[in-house]
């Protein structure tokens, strides 16, 4: 789905593009498909040299739920001595946080059909094979103890 975008990326930055097709949920359920993101990651980045890419110079990317596992893949990565450091990372709207979906994003988008705050939710709850029926508690920050929605209100906040 995704080879012309991927074609374009790598003829308008001059670079190599490897694209993962990492296993999709619901017949693989989480966390496949992060371990299939990770595993391709790892290996590439030990045999970049092998298909004449600077391995300084790996940059990830990932859009959607693509974009929540380059942020996953790079975190894993972020610490790891036996591999070279990733470049950066692109991330095109991703899913990154499930505590407050009233944020201005979501409040400005609310109507754009692919991301619809009930859709938003059912994709993350489908993603983490989290029942359905937790939706109404999501939506309202219930699903958080009151001590951690405190805590976390001063990063995810609309201020």
């Amino acid at each position: 789905a995704y080879e012309r975008t991927c074609r374009y990326f790598a003829r308008r930055s001059d670079s190599v593009v490897v694209s993962v097709g990492y296993r999709l949920a619901p017949e693989h359920p989480y966390p496949t498909q992060f371990e299939d993101c990770l595993t391709a990651t790892v290996h590439f980045l030990r045999t970049a040299q092998d298909y004449g890419v600077d391995p300084s110079r790996i940059i990830i990317c990932g859009d959607s739920s693509g974009g929540t596992l380059t942020a996953a893949v790079a975190q894993t990565l972020v610490n790891r001595r036996d591999l070279p450091k990733l470049r950066a990372q692109i991330l095109i709207y991703p899913f990154l946080q499930a505590l407050d979906f009233d944020l201005p994003s979501y409040q400005q988008n609310k109507r754009f059909p692919v991301l619809l705050k009930e859709q938003t939710i059912a994709f993350g709850l489908r993603y983490l094979n989290i029942n359905l029926l937790d939706m109404e508690a999501l939506s309202k920050w219930s699903h958080i103890p009151e001590d951690l929605q405190l805590k976390y209100q001063k990063w995810v906040s609309p201020d």
